[in-house]
């Protein structure tokens, strides 16, 4: 079963759902379709279960990240120290993880892209865990409306999940000096510099009131 959500996980993140059979799966695989039909039903199921697997992970490693900080700060969390809870902690398995957690990414990416039926995954899989560090943020920035803390929220998610998609196309703007893989140089800046965006529109609002 591994073998195959492996195989497939690898399709579905290189050609999308429309893209990959579930005969692609089983010739990857090395097995007869008809295996795959006794396991799943659909393609869609099989794609559901590859989804899942490693969803799980993340958002349960995410959602103790969090904990521990905010039991760490009593409760008086940073924006920024919010924001390495959440997203080192899941770049962490892009940088050691390996391939699989690569393509995983990949696909992730597509998914929150896909609002036909992406969103719901993204809702079923991930809503807990983002409702968790906004809630963070809640405490971190009391005066700021919460309007502003869920447009942030809005501007992270989407600079992450470009990031996992991994396009390569900062690798050519920059002419080889950044590079689409490189999670390493992400986490070392991306939650500063999403911190520093918050505490700006922040500051620009109490300057309007």
């Amino acid at each position: 079963m591994e073998q195959i959500l492996d195989e497939a996980e690898y399709l579905f993140s290189k050609h999308g759902l429309y893209g990959v059979t579930l005969k692609d799966v089983a010739k990857r695989v090395g097995v007869h379709h008809t295996l795959l039909n006794y396991y799943f039903e659909d393609k869609k199921k099989l794609f559901d279960a590859v989804f899942a697997r490693r969803a799980e992970v993340t958002s349960t490693r995410r959602m103790k990240a969090l904990d521990e900080y905010d039991a760490a700060t009593g409760g008086k969390p940073t924006v920024e120290g919010a924001l390495h809870a959440f997203l080192d902690t899941d770049l962490d398995l892009y940088i050691k993880g390996g391939d699989g957690w690569k393509n995983y990414a990949a696909l992730g990416a597509q998914v929150a892209n896909t609002p036909e039926w992406g969103a719901e995954l993204m809702d079923q899989h991930f809503d807990p865990v983002v409702l968790r560090l906004i809630g963070l943020l809640k405490k971190a920035l009391p005066d700021s409306p919460e309007e502003d803390i869920f447009w942030g929220y809005h501007f992270v998610t989407g600079a992450l999940l470009l990031t996992l998609a991994r396009t390569g196309r900062i690798d050519k703007l920059s002419g080889g000096l950044c590079k689409s893989d490189d999670f390493a140089a992400v986490k070392a800046r991306m939650a500063s510099f999403m911190a520093a965006g918050f505490l700006e529109v922040c500051r620009q609002r109490r300057q309007e009131s």
